[in-house]
């Protein structure tokens, strides 16, 4: 019996070392085995615990009896009073242990403690598994194709299988039974079936993963991954900076003939990838985003991540690429939205813009055709911006002196006087209430132009969206922003008016 009893504790430990498991984990699935048997013999309504002694290998049963100061179950339950003929010093909350026979587990009774002890250990690989997985995001791992399923291809990774859903596995890429293959593990989660280990081909840190495997510089921190975009087994756009200047980060990368970047280029089934140097500078890291193409001028609008990009009539193509594809992965490198305008169109428009100035310029300031167009071409786009424009702001244009310059801002300043006599006369005409006037983000303008779309009053502009407020002005730099704080503070007579109720 005792050879019988060292051997359980022989085969706990070889199943411990065998499974990659605590060996505690082990004892305590027989312990449950066991328990298991007990009560297929005992009665399953019994609390009955088997233990083993962990250097002997002996095994005990024991049926449980809980104190407590209501028994409500006597099978499982004892009073303080009935206890304390059994143990004298025994207290509410602890155990009454009487000791059973040796257990002799029978055929089913085994049977049973087996498929318990299977399942156990099963729970015990499983939590070990999650627990070593879950620490693996945003890890590159490899393992071997396994299997289909539904679409989704299953991975051996040695000890647990990992799964590439199809849309994370690259298009057209013909994975097989036995192919060894790295992936991205971006997602690990715990569920009745174990822990369940989501792998990626498409993933865009898959590719900054791989340059780090194959650019010792970037796995020893002297270069930087800022940013990656991809269209998978398509083509990709990487980012890499490095603060020391004697290091070409794009030359690291991309290696000697090419050897470091090919071979990223293998494992991603040919996947076109172009290696840029991000900047600080975001006019810079644009120009550079969008190579091969040769950019003339980047144009950013205030308070927007929207940009233009003024372009070449000849590298137009190059620029937005097939399907619009290189504008696209740039937008996303440089986390921007960039607009693509042909060099051509960019300079009638400019010209359009310039011929409108001109003419208001001549009609408000009452000045010749080219006086007006000076002032235009120079940067000034309306009469306010004249007349509150100081000297020196005029001096670069050729032809202008002290005596012209006060002239015109004289005349600028007269203008607007006369335009706001008009628009005062305009918003009593269309009876604005004074309430709307207070909503201080307005300019007499902009309450001319609400008047005019029947806002008149603050429960008026309240029963408004920030969208349809937008759209009233759509001819200013009116942002969603101020649109919502605008209908917000028309809004608080609604919220002062509930509180009273």
């Amino acid at each position: 019996m005792l050879l019988e009893n060292m051997e359980l504790v022989q085969t706990a430990e070889s199943i411990a070392e065998e499974k990659g498991i605590e060996k505690e984990l082990v004892f305590d699935a027989i312990e449950k085995a066991i328990s298991k048997a007990g009560k297929v013999k005992y009665g399953n309504d019994y609390d009955i615990r088997g233990n083993i002694d962990r250097k002997t290998g002996k095994i005990s049963l024991s049926r449980y009896l809980e104190v407590k100061k209501d028994v409500e179950d006597n099978l499982i339950e004892i009073s303080l009073k009935d206890a304390k003929k059994k143990q004298k010093d025994i207290k509410l909350g602890e155990f009454i242990i009487e000791k059973l026979p040796d257990i002799d587990i029978g055929r089913i009774s085994a049977q049973i403690a087996k498929q318990v002890l299977v399942q156990n250990i099963k729970e015990a690989e499983s939590v070990k598994n999650y627990e070593l997985y879950k620490d693996k995001v945003g890890d590159t791992i490899s393992g071997i194709v396994k299997r289909m399923e539904f679409g989704n291809i299953v991975i051996d990774l040695g000890n647990a299988e990992g799964v590439i859903k199809k849309d994370e596995m690259i298009p057209r890429e013909n994975l097989r039974r036995g192919d060894r293959v790295k992936t991205y593990l971006y997602n690990v989660s715990q569920d009745t079936k174990g822990p369940q280990i989501f792998l990626s081909r498409t993933h865009p840190q898959f590719l900054a993963n791989l340059f780090k495997q194959e650019v010792p510089e970037i796995s020893d921190g002297v270069i930087e991954v800022k940013s990656v975009a991809r269209d998978p087994g398509s083509r990709a756009k990487i980012a890499v900076y490095s603060s020391d200047n004697t290091i070409d980060p794009v030359g690291a990368c991309v290696g000697m003939r090419g050897s470091r970047v090919q071979a990223v280029v293998t494992e991603l089934q040919g996947e076109k990838i172009d290696i840029v140097t991000w900047s600080e500078d975001k006019a810079t890291y644009i120009v550079n985003s969008l190579a091969p193409a040769q950019i003339s001028k980047v144009i950013f609008e205030e308070g927007s991540d929207k940009i233009k990009v003024i372009i070449p009539e000849d590298q137009l193509s190059l620029a937005i690429g097939r399907k619009g594809q290189n504008v696209r992965l740039a937008s996303i490198l440089t986390n921007c939205e960039i607009d693509i305008i042909d060099e051509k169109d960019e300079k009638n428009k400019r010209n359009e813009e310039i011929k409108k100035i001109s003419e208001t310029f001549m009609k408000d300031l009452d000045v010749d055709e080219v006086i007006a167009h000076l002032l235009a071409t120079e940067g000034f786009s309306s009469i306010k911006e004249i007349s509150e424009s100081v000297d020196t702001d005029f001096k670069a244009i050729e032809g202008f002196d002290e005596n012209l310059i006060k002239d015109l801002k004289d005349r600028a300043k007269q203008n607007i006087e006369k335009q706001d006599i008009e628009l005062e006369k305009k918003k009593e005409e269309l009876n604005i209430s004074k309430d709307l006037e207070n909503i201080k983000k307005f300019t007499l303008s902009d309450l001319i132009k609400l008047g005019e779309n029947n806002i008149k009053k603050l429960d008026d502009l309240a029963d408004l969206s920030s969208d349809e407020l937008i759209e009233i002005f759509d001819n200013k730099d009116f942002k969603k922003i101020d649109a919502d704080e605008i209908i917000m503070l028309a809004r608080e007579s609604w919220f002062k008016e509930e509180k009273k109720k």
